[in-house]
Parts: C-alpha cells; structure tokens; sequence
C-alpha cells in the first residue's frame, strides 16, 4: 500500500542530496509533499516564496511531488494533508539522534504518523545547505552540488549582500 508522504525542511537551499531523497521517496509513495518549514530559529537566505519556487523548478520530473509552506507542527501539517508518512534524510550518523528523537515525538503527538529514513547517493552524503550557502558567499562554484536556478539564485542574492 502506497501512501502521501512528506517531506519536510528548510530547504535552503535545495541541494542535489535533497533532491536524491525526494526522486527516492516518489518511488516509495503516491504523493510526496516536499514542505518549507517556517522556522523562528533560523535566519534563512532565502524567502518561503522563493524557496518553494527553486523546489518546484527542481521536482518537475516527479508528477507525484508537490511543494507547499507550513507553520507550526508537523504533525498538524500532516493531518491537515492526509500524511501517514514524515521522510527524513540521513547524511551521517550524526543525523540519526536528532532525526531519531523528532520521529519519536512525532509518534508521542500523532502515533498513526510513520517516520521513512532515507539516505542519499554516497556522493552526495556530505551536501548540507548551510556548506553550499558558504561556499557561494566566499564566491565558489556551487554547480556541482545545486541546480542550474539554485547556483544563479545564489550568485544573485550574494551579490546583492555585498
């Protein structure tokens, strides 16, 4: 039986090993809802509108994928979705204890929702957003790690900042 899952981050910004876990997770399931967290804690480069856009470019080969927002939990954003599934990425081992409590306390919270650990492509495992987002304002490549719009929507924005 194949679900609505969704996968929910930051997001910013979208990484190849982000996309890895999402082409992964719409194999597994009918519907994968790639959701932008709104997150006080963070400060994030680019806007929820402007992150949903760089998702949405990037998933167009995967008709079961979808982008939206969500404020507060998780687990309500689930609900409201129809969700019975949470997908989370596993880069390293160092991932699993935080991932492993969320999951935890989101079945405390709804315990109907399930949590999918999925690992990207090896090359791919040491990607993170807060890497690239540093390697592009120091003026690197981040070609290689991002698509096409991701790379040219950083360049824009760090020239901008500078």
């Amino acid at each position: 039986m194949r679900h609505t899952a969704i996968y929910p981050g930051s997001f910013d910004p979208v990484t190849n090993g982000h996309l890895d876990v999402i082409g992964r997770a719409a194999r597994l399931f009918d519907q994968v809802i790639v959701a932008v967290a709104h997150n006080d804690q963070k400060q994030p480069l680019f806007s929820a509108a402007e992150r949903m856009t760089l998702l949405r470019e990037a998933t167009t080969a995967w008709p079961g994928v979808t982008v939206a927002s969500f404020d507060g939990l998780l687990v309500d954003f689930a609900r409201q979705c129809h969700a019975g599934v949470v997908v989370r990425g596993l880069r390293a081992i160092s991932d699993f204890e935080f991932e492993f409590q969320m999951a935890l306390m989101n079945r405390k919270l709804s315990p109907d929702l399930e949590t999918c650990f999925l690992t990207p492509k090896e090359e791919l495992s040491y990607l993170s957003s807060r890497m690239i987002k540093e390697i592009a304002r120091l003026g690197g490549d981040v070609d290689a790690f991002v698509t096409a719009p991701v790379g040219r929507a950083l360049r824009e924005k760090f020239a901008r900042l500078r």
